[in-house]
C-alpha cells in the first residue's frame, strides 16, 4: 500500500541569485506530528509567487520516493532530503506513470484529488543547484503532481494512502506532461484529456489552444495563439509611394514591394518592423502597424512624430515620396477572431492604427456583424482619418460608434464631430450598453490599456475576450523578482563583445553579442531589455519572440520548437547579425 512518507512545508524566503533577489518557497522542510490541510495548502506553508504556484487546484504538491531514488543515480547525489523537490508530500508509491487525473486518494483525515503535474520553473534549478532541472523533470517524464483538498483534515507521516476512485480518462500524469510539453500533440488524446472534469483551468485551457492550432509549428498551449508564419525572412525593399500627412504630427506612408510580388499571408491588426537608414544617424528599427486595408499591393503605416522621437522626425522631415526603405514580414498575435459575434474597438491616440485596419477588413467582407467603434483623443486636430473611419462605419449595417473629446478645439461641434468631453473609460461602455459577450480590442497608451482591463473585467467581460496590444517594448515577466524601476535600454557593461549584431527592434537598441554570454535572455537582461521568462531551460516558452531577420543555434535544445519565424530567448545564441522583436 502507498504511504506518505514526510510532510513538508516552508514560508516564502529570499535568495541571491546571479545578483538579484528571489522570493522562494521551494524550500520545504518536514515536520513531526499531524498537519491540518486546508482548501489552499498545509498549517504553515505558503506559496510566493500565486501566479505560477498555489490556488485550490494546487494546494499540495506530490512527489515520490522513488523518483528521489531515480535522481540520485542519474545525477550521482546522495545528499536528498525529504522536501527536495519542493514538494509537501513525498510519498511511497503514487508514481507518475501510474497516478491519473482525477483519481482521488484518502490520507489520514483529508480526502484529495489528483488535478495536473507540476510547472515547473527556474526555481527548483536554484534549490537542486541544477539550472536545468526544470527541463530534466519533463524529459525524463518525473514532473509530479498537484492535488486539490475536497475534504480538510489532518494527516502525518506514515499515514497511509488509501485510493477511492479513479479519474475520467484513465490518462496518467506523464502522458498528460507530456502532452502539452513534447511535440506531437495527437488530437485524439487532446480530446480525451479535455474530457476529463478533474483537469484544471489552465491546462484545459492549454489543450484547448493546442486543439485549434493549425499546423505552422510551435505550441499555442504554452505561448496561447500561434500566429502564422511570417511570409518572408528578413527585410525586403519597399518604394514609399505616398507620403500624407494627416493631423499634426502625424505621417502615413504607403510602400509598394521593389520585386512587385504580392503581399500575402498576413491578418489585419499585424505590424511590420521598417528599417529606415537616415544620413546622419545610425540605421533605426521601428514596429508600426498596418492601418490601412490589406489589398495584396501595397502596406500603409501611420507615424506618430513624438516630441523625441528619432524615427518620427527622420519621417517627417528627410523621407520622400520615390526613397526606399525596407520591410519585415506582417506579424503579431493582436488580430481580428473570425466570429458572427459582437466586436468592440476601444482606442486613444494612435493606438487606432492596428483596429483601423481591423476596421478595414470588415468593410471589405460587408460584416454583418454588431459594431462598436470607441474613440478618445484631445480633438479633431488630432484625429487621423476621421472622414475615411466615418464612411466605414456609415457601410456597416449594425456599426454604432462613439467619440470622446478630451480638449475640444475651438471649431469642434459636439453631436457632429464628437459625442461626449473627457477621457474613454468604462463608465461609457456602461453607458452605452456595450454587449459583455463582445471580443473587445483595445490599443493606446499603457495607462488606458490596464484600466478598461479592469474595467471590463469589473463589469463581467470575461479576460479571454480583451484582446491589447501595446506599442513598444512590452512589460517583462521575472517571476520571484521584484520589480524595480525600469531603466531605459542601454549598452551592456563591460567590453565590447565581438559577436554579430544583435538589434531590439521595440526597443531601439543594437548590441554585438557577447559569446561569453548562455543566452540571448542573459544579453537582454543586461542591456534591461524588458523580457518574459519562467524556466530558462526550453520547456515553458514564456520567452517565445518573434524572430524578424537572422538565425540562432539552442543550447540546450528546447523540448518543443518554437513557432516558425520566433525563437526562445533563454537557451538560444545568435549566429550572425539578428533582429527580434523585443
Amino acid at each position: 500500500m502507498a504511504r506518505l512518507l514526510s510532510v513538508n512545508v516552508g514560508l516564502p524566503r529570499d535568495v541571491e541569485w546571479h545578483n538579484r533577489i528571489v522570493t522562494t518557497a521551494i524550500w520545504k522542510y518536514p515536520v513531526e506530528g499531524p498537519r491540518m490541510v486546508r482548501r489552499l495548502n498545509i498549517d504553515g506553508d505558503g506559496q510566493a509567487d500565486r501566479i505560477g504556484h498555489g490556488g485550490e487546484h494546487r494546494a499540495v504538491f506530490v512527489y515520490q520516493i522513488e523518483s528521489y531514488r531515480y535522481w540520485e543515480r542519474q545525477l550521482g547525489r546522495s545528499d536528498f532530503v525529504y522536501g527536495q523537490f519542493g514538494e509537501n508530500f513525498t510519498v511511497d508509491g503514487l508514481i507518475d506513470a501510474e497516478v491519473c487525473i482525477g483519481d482521488r486518494y484518502r490520507i489520514g483525515g483529508a480526502l484529495f484529488e489528483v488535478t495536473q503535474p507540476r510547472v515547473t520553473c527556474y526555481r527548483l534549478g536554484i534549490r537542486m543547484d541544477i539550472p536545468e532541472m526544470a527541463a530534466l523533470l519533463v524529459l525524463h517524464d518525473r514532473p509530479g503532481f498537484y492535488f486539490r483538498v475536497l475534504e480538510e483534515g489532518y494527516v502525518q507521516a506514515d499515514d497511509a494512502i488509501i485510493k477511492t476512485a479513479s479519474g475520467e480518462g484513465g490518462m496518467t500524469v506523464s502522458e498528460i506532461n507530456a502532452l502539452l510539453y513534447k511535440p506531437g500533440h495527437p488530437h485524439d488524446r487532446l480530446e480525451r484529456a479535455l474530457r476529463n472534469p478533474s483537469l484544471s483551468a489552465g491546462w484545459r485551457r492549454s489543450f484547448q489552444a493546442l486543439l485549434t492550432q493549425s499546423a505552422e509549428g510551435g505550441n499555442a498551449g504554452l505561448t496561447g495563439a500561434i500566429e502564422p508564419r511570417p511570409a518572408w525572412d528578413g527585410f525586403r525593399e519597399f518604394h514609399v509611394v505616398r507620403k500624407t500627412s494627416e493631423v499634426n504630427h502625424v505621417t502615413s506612408l504607403e510602400l509598394k514591394p521593389l520585386d512587385g510580388r504580392l503581399l500575402e499571408n498576413y491578418l489585419p491588426g499585424q505590424f511590420i518592423v521598417l528599417r529606415l537608414r537616415p544620413r546622419s544617424a545610425p540605421i533605426l528599427l521601428r514596429s508600426y502597424s498596418l492601418s490601412g486595408r490589406a489589398d495584396g499591393l501595397h502596406f500603409r503605416v501611420t507615424i506618430k512624430r513624438e516630441p523625441d522621437g528619432t524615427a518620427g522626425r527622420f519621417v517627417c522631415e528627410e523621407l520622400k515620396e520615390g526613397d526606399l526603405v525596407e520591410a519585415s514580414a506582417p506579424r503579431g498575435s493582436f488580430t481580428l477572431i473570425r466570429s458572427d459575434g459582437p466586436v468592440a474597438f476601444l482606442s486613444a491616440g494612435i493606438g487606432m492604427t492596428p483596429v483601423l485596419g481591423m476596421l478595414h477588413a470588415l468593410a471589405a467582407e460587408k460584416s454583418q456583424r454588431e459594431i462598436w467603434w470607441l474613440y478618445g483623443t484631445r480633438n479633431s486636430l488630432e484625429y487621423p482619418f476621421a472622414q475615411e473611419i466615418r464612411e466605414l462605419l456609415r457601410s456597416l449595417p449594425n456599426a454604432h460608434w462613439h467619440t470622446c473629446y478630451s480638449a475640444p478645439a475651438p471649431g469642434d461641434r459636439q453631436g457632429a464631430d464628437y459625442d461626449s468631453t473627457g477621457h474613454l473609460d468604462t463608465a461609457i461602455v456602461k453607458t452605452l450598453g456595450l454587449p459583455i459577450e463582445s471580443d473587445f480590442y483595445l490599443c493606446g497608451p499603457a495607462k488606458f490599456m490596464s484600466d478598461l482591463t479592469e474595467g471590463l473585467a469589473g463589469v463581467g467581460v470575461a479576460r479571454h475576450r480583451i484582446h491589447t496590444e501595446m506599442f513598444g517594448a512590452s512589460s517583462s515577466i521575472t517571476p520571484g523578482i521584484a520589480t524595480s524601476p525600469r531603466q531605459p535600454p542601454h549598452q551592456p557593461a563591460g567590453e565590447p563583445g565581438s559577436g554579430g549584431l544583435v538589434s531590439f527592434a521595440r526597443s531601439g537598441l543594437v548590441v554585438r553579442w557577447n559569446p561569453s554570454m548562455h543566452s540571448l535572455l542573459d544579453l537582454a537582461e543586461a542591456c534591461d531589455v524588458p523580457a518574459r521568462w519562467s524556466c530558462r531551460t526550453g520547456v515553458c516558452h514564456t520567452c517565445e519572440t518573434g524572430l524578424i531577420s537572422g538565425s540562432v543555434t539552442y543550447q540546450p535544445s528546447p523540448i518543443d520548437r518554437a513557432a516558425d519565424g520566433n525563437l526562445l530567448l533563454c537557451c538560444s545564441q545568435p549566429v550572425g547579425d539578428l533582429v527580434i522583436d523585443l
